[in-house]
Protein backbone atom coordinates (compact mmCIF):
# COMPACT_ATOMS: atom_id res chain seq x y z
CA UNK A 1 0.00 0.00 0.00
CA UNK A 2 2.86 2.62 0.75
CA UNK A 3 3.71 1.97 -3.03
CA UNK A 4 0.36 2.97 -4.09
CA UNK A 5 -0.04 6.33 -5.52
CA UNK A 6 -1.66 9.06 -3.75
CA UNK A 7 -4.80 9.01 -6.46
CA UNK A 8 -5.37 5.03 -5.88
CA UNK A 9 -5.52 5.99 -2.14
CA UNK A 10 -8.27 8.23 -2.63
CA UNK A 11 -10.25 5.94 -4.27
CA UNK A 12 -9.81 3.01 -1.59
CA UNK A 13 -10.51 6.01 0.79
CA UNK A 14 -13.83 6.31 -1.21
CA UNK A 15 -14.73 2.92 -0.13
CA UNK A 16 -13.55 3.29 3.37
CA UNK A 17 -10.49 2.11 3.52
CA UNK A 18 -8.79 2.91 6.88
CA UNK A 19 -5.56 1.64 5.89
CA UNK A 20 -4.97 3.92 3.03
CA UNK A 21 -6.44 7.14 4.59
CA UNK A 22 -3.68 6.63 7.51
CA UNK A 23 -0.98 6.20 4.77
CA UNK A 24 -2.25 8.93 2.41
CA UNK A 25 -2.34 10.72 6.20
CA UNK A 26 1.44 10.38 6.79
CA UNK A 27 2.36 11.20 3.08
CA UNK A 28 0.62 14.41 3.48
CA UNK A 29 0.28 15.77 7.13
CA UNK A 30 3.19 17.16 7.57
CA UNK A 31 2.99 19.26 4.55
CA UNK A 32 -0.51 20.73 4.83
CA UNK A 33 -0.04 21.53 8.75
CA UNK A 34 3.13 23.67 7.92
CA UNK A 35 1.23 25.19 5.57
CA UNK A 36 -1.66 25.90 7.83
CA UNK A 37 0.83 27.21 10.34
CA UNK A 38 2.24 29.54 8.16
CA UNK A 39 -1.54 31.12 7.39
CA UNK A 40 -2.96 31.11 10.66
CA UNK A 41 -0.13 31.51 12.81
CA UNK A 42 -1.32 29.68 15.72
CA UNK A 43 -0.49 25.64 15.93
CA UNK A 44 -3.91 25.09 17.54
CA UNK A 45 -5.99 26.32 14.88
CA UNK A 46 -3.39 24.84 12.37
CA UNK A 47 -4.33 21.20 14.52
CA UNK A 48 -7.61 21.85 14.11
CA UNK A 49 -7.60 22.78 10.78
CA UNK A 50 -5.62 20.08 9.68
CA UNK A 51 -8.11 17.32 11.00
CA UNK A 52 -10.84 18.91 8.98
CA UNK A 53 -8.88 18.66 6.08
CA UNK A 54 -8.79 14.82 6.34
CA UNK A 55 -11.79 14.75 7.73
CA UNK A 56 -12.92 15.96 4.70
CA UNK A 57 -10.89 14.19 3.13
CA UNK A 58 -12.52 11.06 4.19
CA UNK A 59 -16.36 12.12 3.88
CA UNK A 60 -15.38 13.73 0.17
CA UNK A 61 -13.02 11.23 -1.15
CA UNK A 62 -15.39 10.07 -3.91
CA UNK A 63 -15.87 13.35 -5.21
CA UNK A 64 -12.27 13.63 -6.04
CA UNK A 65 -12.00 14.41 -9.62
CA UNK A 66 -8.10 14.16 -10.44
CA UNK A 67 -8.42 17.34 -12.02
CA UNK A 68 -5.04 18.30 -9.88
CA UNK A 69 -2.82 16.40 -7.69
CA UNK A 70 -3.97 14.99 -4.49
CA UNK A 71 -1.37 17.16 -2.96
CA UNK A 72 -2.74 19.94 -4.86
CA UNK A 73 -6.30 18.88 -3.90
CA UNK A 74 -5.28 19.01 0.17
CA UNK A 75 -3.73 22.08 -0.14
CA UNK A 76 -6.70 23.84 -1.38
CA UNK A 77 -8.81 22.14 1.11
CA UNK A 78 -6.21 23.38 3.75
CA UNK A 79 -6.60 27.04 2.57
CA UNK A 80 -10.06 26.85 2.48
CA UNK A 81 -9.98 25.77 6.17
CA UNK A 82 -7.18 28.19 6.65
CA UNK A 83 -9.53 31.26 5.10
CA UNK A 84 -12.73 30.13 7.32
CA UNK A 85 -10.74 30.17 11.03
CA UNK A 86 -9.26 33.30 9.56
CA UNK A 87 -12.50 35.03 9.25
CA UNK A 88 -13.80 33.99 12.33
CA UNK A 89 -10.66 34.89 14.38
CA UNK A 90 -9.33 38.22 13.06
CA UNK A 91 -6.92 38.83 15.48
CA UNK A 92 -3.69 36.01 15.06
CA UNK A 93 -0.34 36.54 16.49
CA UNK A 94 2.97 35.26 15.17
CA UNK A 95 4.41 33.07 17.46
CA UNK A 96 8.09 34.35 17.06
CA UNK A 97 8.93 32.13 20.19
CA UNK A 98 9.48 28.90 17.95
CA UNK A 99 10.99 30.48 15.21
CA UNK A 100 14.03 31.93 17.91
CA UNK A 101 14.48 28.66 19.53
CA UNK A 102 15.56 27.01 16.57
CA UNK A 103 19.25 27.14 16.33
CA UNK A 104 21.86 26.44 14.03
CA UNK A 105 24.44 24.16 15.88
CA UNK A 106 27.08 25.24 12.73
CA UNK A 107 27.30 28.41 13.69
CA UNK A 108 29.27 30.67 16.64
CA UNK A 109 26.78 32.59 18.63
CA UNK A 110 27.59 35.73 17.29
CA UNK A 111 26.22 34.73 13.90
CA UNK A 112 23.12 32.95 15.20
CA UNK A 113 22.12 36.24 16.94
CA UNK A 114 22.65 37.82 13.42
CA UNK A 115 20.43 35.36 11.50
CA UNK A 116 18.03 35.39 14.34
CA UNK A 117 17.57 39.20 13.89
CA UNK A 118 17.84 39.47 10.47
CA UNK A 119 14.74 36.34 10.35
CA UNK A 120 13.02 38.64 12.62
CA UNK A 121 12.75 41.30 10.51
CA UNK A 122 12.29 39.54 7.25
CA UNK A 123 9.12 37.39 8.79
CA UNK A 124 8.02 41.37 9.73
CA UNK A 125 8.46 42.51 6.15
CA UNK A 126 6.87 39.59 5.01
CA UNK A 127 3.59 40.81 7.40
CA UNK A 128 3.57 43.62 6.16
CA UNK A 129 2.51 42.21 2.44
CA UNK A 130 -0.52 41.82 1.80
CA UNK A 131 -2.53 38.08 2.34
CA UNK A 132 -2.46 37.71 -1.44
CA UNK A 133 1.27 38.26 -1.71
CA UNK A 134 2.16 36.24 1.30
CA UNK A 135 0.13 33.24 0.62
CA UNK A 136 2.17 32.97 -2.88
CA UNK A 137 5.10 33.90 -1.68
CA UNK A 138 4.54 31.17 0.82
CA UNK A 139 3.24 28.22 -1.23
CA UNK A 140 6.01 28.65 -4.17
CA UNK A 141 9.28 29.45 -1.81
CA UNK A 142 7.96 27.43 1.39
CA UNK A 143 6.34 24.45 -0.03
CA UNK A 144 7.94 24.19 -3.59
CA UNK A 145 4.47 24.57 -5.45
CA UNK A 146 4.37 25.03 -8.94
CA UNK A 147 2.63 28.56 -10.51
CA UNK A 148 -0.32 25.91 -11.95
CA UNK A 149 -0.58 24.03 -8.29
CA UNK A 150 -0.60 28.02 -6.84
CA UNK A 151 -3.36 28.59 -9.41
CA UNK A 152 -5.54 25.54 -8.44
CA UNK A 153 -5.33 25.98 -4.91
CA UNK A 154 -5.89 29.98 -4.90
CA UNK A 155 -8.37 29.60 -7.48
CA UNK A 156 -6.99 32.08 -9.29
CA UNK A 157 -5.31 31.88 -13.34
CA UNK A 158 -2.06 30.92 -13.45
CA UNK A 159 -1.13 34.60 -14.95
CA UNK A 160 -2.24 36.36 -11.60
CA UNK A 161 -0.77 33.90 -9.71
CA UNK A 162 2.91 34.80 -11.35
CA UNK A 163 1.91 39.00 -11.27
CA UNK A 164 1.05 38.69 -7.86
CA UNK A 165 4.44 37.02 -7.55
CA UNK A 166 6.07 39.84 -9.05
CA UNK A 167 4.75 42.13 -7.01
CA UNK A 168 5.14 40.54 -3.66
CA UNK A 169 9.30 39.67 -4.65
CA UNK A 170 9.50 43.36 -5.75
CA UNK A 171 7.30 44.63 -2.65
CA UNK A 172 9.72 42.56 -0.24
CA UNK A 173 12.66 43.58 -1.86
CA UNK A 174 11.81 46.82 -0.93
CA UNK A 175 10.77 46.61 2.45
CA UNK A 176 13.54 44.00 3.01
CA UNK A 177 16.23 47.56 1.66
CA UNK A 178 14.63 49.88 3.84
CA UNK A 179 15.54 47.65 6.87
CA UNK A 180 18.43 47.46 5.78
CA UNK A 181 18.89 44.01 5.28
CA UNK A 182 21.07 42.46 2.01
CA UNK A 183 19.94 39.43 -0.19
CA UNK A 184 22.22 36.94 1.80
CA UNK A 185 23.05 35.70 5.51
CA UNK A 186 25.70 36.86 7.26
Amino acid sequence: MERDSDEDLVRRIAKGDNLAMRVLYARHHLRAFRFLQRLLKDEALAEDALSEVFLDVWRQAGSFEGRSSVSTWLLAMARNKAWSALRKRRESALDEGVAEAMEDEGDDPEVQLQKSDKGAAIRACMEKLSPEHREVLDLVYYHETSVEEVAMIVQIPENTVKTRLFHARKKLAELLKSNGIDRGWP
